[in-house]
């Protein structure tokens, strides 16, 4: 899941995420990107109840990596290779 937590989820998308989760639980990885902590991710769920437990089973062995510096997506978009390459000199 890329960019989770953005904004506060629906209903629906409360009980789509933690059915994701629950099946996935000990029988497959699953990554999630986010620019917000862990620490504020239940409060995007719209039912506390789903998003408690979907977490919990998540965070169950997880490993977390904490990216800092630079988006990678600002350094791979068009036209940014010419822009990091030195201008040639004469």
């Amino acid at each position: 899941m890329d960019d989770f937590a953005l904004k506060k989820l629906s209903s629906q998308a409360t009980s789509d995420s933690y059915d994701l989760l629950i099946e996935r639980h000990t029988r497959s990885s699953t990554i999630v990107t986010s620019d917000r902590g862990v620490e504020e991710w239940m409060a995007v769920f719209d039912e506390p109840m789903l998003g408690q437990s979907a977490l919990d089973r998540f965070s169950h062995r997880a490993h977390q990596f904490i990216i800092e510096g630079e988006s990678y997506r600002k350094r791979t978009a068009p036209g940014a290779a010419s822009k990091n390459r030195p201008e040639a000199t004469t």
